[in-house]
């Protein structure tokens, strides 16, 4: 394949991943959310007090809840460094790689989730979709290429 095509195959992959994993991940946490094992409302949460409706503690648990994003920050540019590295290395033949950026992930992320359950899921969920999508656009990539 002419060397243009393999950078071109490149860019258009690394850019499908980062920013195709956005909309993905974010659909699947609001998936996550909808689920019948995501517990009742309010479950976790702190006691609803008066004048508080039963409608904003709902929205704030679970896996898309507003707690839960809190805790998390950053995690969109998280999310779209993770898919780039995901998907270059499995590009450039080295999916090992792969488990460094779980790793780096995970250590860095552990204070916050061992500080706030309700986010583990969130986590949890965000990262293997982020994974899952990165790394199947790097496998397409790839073959692409060879």
């Amino acid at each position: 394949m002419n060397d243009w095509l393999v950078a071109l195959v490149v860019v258009l992959a690394m850019a499908a991943s980062t920013l195709g994993g956005w909309p993905l991940t974010a659909g699947v946490l609001r998936l996550a959310q909808r689920s019948a094992d995501a517990g009742p409302p309010g479950e976790g949460a702190a006691s609803a007090t008066e004048g508080t409706s039963s409608e904003a503690v709902d929205g704030d648990d679970g896996p898309a809840g507003a707690r839960a994003r809190a805790v998390l920050r950053g995690g969109t540019w998280i999310g779209l460094l993770e898919r780039a590295a995901v998907t270059g290395a499995v590009l450039v033949g080295y999916p090992a790689a792969v488990a460094f950026v779980v790793a780096v992930k995970g250590l860095g992320r552990y204070p916050e989730l061992r500080e706030h359950p309700v986010a583990s899921e969130r986590f949890v969920i965000g990262t293997l979709a982020s994974l899952l999508w990165a790394g199947a656009v790097g496998v397409l990539g790839a073959a692409l290429v060879r």
